[in-house]
């Protein structure tokens, strides 16, 4: 029986949890395999990458700072990923390397799981890097139709507008304004690295004038509950943790590598237990 051979590329890479992941999704599926880190050097990329490909593996993970680095040397891109310019899934099917971004799609899986995609609902994303284009793609794909996008620089924002659908509503807005709007949204989505450790006292905007049972989501997830979502569960906000955005995006993943559907389960808590721990 053929061994699966599956990766994550990146620098670093040494304190990943998708070998974790991973492993528990082979062992759900039976799939006999591996997921190993590989950990390139900026200024070796090119070789080290080559090599990869060319190796025997099956597929890979992509992260910072080799998400469009990775583009050109793949055959194909998923009409998504095309559109995002950022890959962080490849595959190689019939002798061609194809790559995705799961990202999004993984965080829209998360969100789903404490509020369903309504077209009513009012969305704000905010920051506008490059973790926000995978997720603005994916909720505008996913049935929200509202989505506004609040940043320091305007201009950022804007790019986002490209990703949109032909029914999206879309307003750019300054984190000042938010602050006197915040009560228009039902779901508020923070995409950048603020409150992130080791500076986990920080938090990106206030959170008064919260409209009654919004959801507030924060894709930071060390620690598990940042001082955002801190404040937001104070306010009596129903809060959405980061790590489920990696479990969900790594299982979308892995069904492109197996062909298989994987269970997330009580996967999520096991994840919530090891982030904490380490």
């Amino acid at each position: 029986m053929k061994i699966l051979k599956l990766g994550l590329i990146g620098h670093p890479v040494e304190q990943s949890l998708s070998p974790w992941i991973h492993t528990r999704f082979m062992e759900q599926t039976g799939i006999d395999g591996e997921y190993k880190l590989y950990p390139i050097e900026p200024d070796v990329f090119d070789k080290k990458i080559t090599a990869l490909m060319q190796s025997g593996i099956d597929g890979f993970n992509i992260t910072v700072p080799y998400k469009q680095r990775i583009i050109p040397f793949l055959d194909e891109l998923d009409p998504d990923a095309a559109k995002i310019g950022a890959v962080n899934t490849a595959v190689r099917k019939n002798g061609k390397w194809i790559g995705y971004n799961t990202d999004g799609s993984g965080y829209v899986r998360a969100l789903e799981q404490v509020i369903p995609p309504k077209e009513s609902l009012h969305v704000l994303m905010l920051g506008a890097g490059g973790a926000a284009r995978g997720i603005y793609r994916a909720l505008v794909t996913h049935g929200f139709r509202h989505v506004d996008i609040a940043n320091r620089t305007a201009s950022k924002a804007e790019e986002l507008l490209q990703l949109q659908e032909p029914e999206t509503i879309s307003e750019i807005l300054t984190f000042q304004e938010v602050q006197q709007q915040l009560a228009d949204y039902d779901v508020i989505i923070h995409t950048t690295s603020v409150g992130m450790s080791p500076n986990a006292a920080e938090q990106i905007i206030p959170l008064t004038n919260l409209k009654p049972g919004a959801v507030v989501s924060d894709i930071v997830y060390k620690p598990i509950e940042t001082q955002l979502l801190h404040t937001a569960k104070q306010q009596g906000a129903l809060i959405h943790h980061g790590h489920s955005m990696l479990l969900y995006q790594a299982q979308y993943a892995f069904e492109i590598w197996s062909g298989r559907q994987v269970v997330v389960g009580d996967l999520l808590n096991q994840l919530e237990q090891r982030v904490t721990e380490a």
